[in-house]
């Protein structure tokens, strides 16, 4: 027996070894990976918030839930975004909110004109359509973590437009239901065109104005096709981040309080980035030669008509939740 005790030794040292490599093995295993898309590129501050947000995660986590973001459209279209997430293809995404109006009218409150023209009115907006929307996602298995503003809206055409008979047929680039509706409603040809595809639709004809951001019109280096930027600050859609509910109640505790408080730190960084994104788009736009205007008083009473005949639209399409966001919103200003 005593002679064999030290042929036993190496025996005990590598099944502890064993073990402790499988415990490792084990450990490495828990972390938990997301692949987030975005339809948005690298130089866009929502990517760059959200590439924040990701790491505020990790590093809440200790690295136990890992979240790589895949953007411009580069894993999933902007379109199948807000759907892969629901069936689970993917766990986490960002998708301009306005997008699923063909759903339900209350995902394009934020994109009625004048409804909400400046960053104060948009924020209470937001305050008094949150929950709401929240609970219409939830019916989906979704959880809505955050949203964050584009800077307001306005109109770049290769003209000056003075009034609202300058954008009579025109073919406008249209994102969502609202400017669709706004390009019909100026007598436009309203034109769908994603933001990677920008400059390739106006270098082609296909588009010859559009409705959008300081922020698109800098980083497609809208400068290269088109020559003027009326500010006419008609909205500010959101971009929302939204997280399959199944992928998140999988989750442990201190993971789930993790993504919520990287979410509520990014919802708030955001909002201050865009603000600033704002003035500094704008500069870059004028720097690089764009035109930029504020609309004339015959324009700016135009674009009020249409937003008028928007928002009675807008709030007969929302029905009940329409009207109970609006109540809440008027009695907030």
């Amino acid at each position: 027996m005593t002679a064999r005790l030290p042929a036993l030794l190496p025996l005990t040292s590598a099944l502890a070894i064993g073990i402790s490599l499988a415990t490792l093995g084990s450990s490495a295993q828990a972390a938990t990976e997301w692949d987030m898309p975005t339809p948005y590129g690298d130089r866009t501050f929502h990517t760059v918030n959200i590439r924040e947000f990701a790491d505020d995660v990790r590093e809440a986590t200790d690295g136990e839930l890992d979240i790589t973001v895949h953007s411009n459209g580069s894993l999933i279209g902007h379109a199948e975004i807000k759907n892969s997430v629901r069936r689970g293809i993917v766990p986490i995404g960002e998708l301009i909110m306005s997008r699923l109006a063909n759903e339900n009218a209350i995902f394009e409150v934020d994109s009625v004109p004048y409804l909400a023209a400046n960053y104060e009115d948009a924020w209470t907006l937001w305050e008094a359509s949150r929950e709401i929307i929240g609970e219409e996602l939830e019916k989906q298995g979704l959880r809505l973590l955050f949203a964050v503003p584009w800077p307001p809206q306005g109109i770049y055409t290769q003209q000056e437009v003075t009034s609202i008979e300058d954008l009579r047929n025109s073919k406008m680039r249209v994102y969502n239901s609202s400017s669709e509706r706004l390009a019909s409603l100026a007598n436009a040809v309203p034109t769908q065109v994603n933001n990677p595809d920008i400059p390739t639709a106006f270098s082609t004809g296909r588009v010859d104005a559009m409705v959008t951001s300081p922020t698109t019109g800098a980083n497609s280096k809208a400068w290269d096709f088109l020559s003027h930027f009326n500010h006419a600050q008609l909205w500010l859609p959101k971009n929302m981040v939204i997280v399959s509910e199944k992928a998140f109640s999988r989750l442990d505790e201190t993971s789930q309080q993790a993504v919520l408080e990287s979410a509520k730190a990014a919802e708030q960084r955001g909002w201050d980035i865009s603000r600033q994104e704002t003035q500094d788009a704008l500069a870059t736009l004028e720097e690089n030669g764009i035109v930029v205007s504020e609309p004339t008083p015959e324009l700016a009473e135009a674009l009020e008509k249409i937003g008028s005949t928007m928002t009675e639209e807008w709030a007969g399409r929302a029905g009940e939740q329409g009207q109970e966001i609006l109540e809440k919103y008027r009695n907030a200003q």
